[in-house]
């Protein structure tokens, strides 16, 4: 994987995290770097450990279906790529992000963690693929982490004084990201690409 696919795919994976720190942000009074830091060392640190633990349960049943696995890392980040899409355009989701109480603005350790890994899961999937593609696992989750961490940085500031404007718009931009990723990796492997 080169470093701009590698770079495209961080950047499609953290729009999760990019959208919960907006929300971060926007419950906070007063934000302080301390406080953005503190969201993106715990988005960040789950978008590099989850591929790493897919990886590894990937690298398990690499042998049995590497005449499929093309197709399995377009599926896997089509459906993941669509949900964010989905969610981009929920109603429901941006109504709760959009009242926000001085609970969600915690950086509590159970509301972080609990946080943490529900916008991680994805790279979960996405780590048992980099198996299939024979990744630098360490590189990349290196990259991941360190991009998912700036912009869940920068996120707790843009909710904070924009609101949640970008949040649905960083959900469905990361969900396309990872629909065409998908279709790349697919399409290389047929040799159109």
């Amino acid at each position: 994987m080169d470093l701009i696919t590698l770079f495209t795919l961080a950047v499609g994976l953290s729009m999760d995290a990019f959208a919960v720190a907006v929300c971060k942000g926007l419950a906070m009074k007063k934000i302080t770097v301390g406080k953005a830091v503190i969201v993106g060392l715990w988005f960040g640190g789950f978008q590099a450990l989850m591929p790493a633990l897919g990886y590894f349960l990937g690298i398990q049943f690499q042998d049995k279906i590497t005449a499929v696995d093309h197709w399995i890392a377009f599926i896997l980040l089509g459906l993941i790529g669509a949900n964010m899409i989905r969610e981009a355009f929920s109603k429901e989701e941006e109504a709760e992000c959009g009242v926000c109480s001085e609970e969600e603005a915690s950086l509590g350790v159970r509301e972080m963690f609990v946080l943490a890994v529900a916008t991680s899961i994805d790279a979960l999937a996405v780590g048992i693929t980099f198996a299939f593609l024979r990744v630098n696992i360490w590189a990349a989750v290196s990259f991941i982490g360190v991009i998912t961490f700036l912009l869940s940085t920068a996120g707790v500031k843009v909710g904070n004084v924009f609101g949640v404007k970008y949040k649905s718009r960083a959900e469905l931009a990361g969900g396309v990201i990872l629909i065409l990723l998908g279709l790349k990796i697919l399409l290389e492997h047929l040799g159109i690409l």
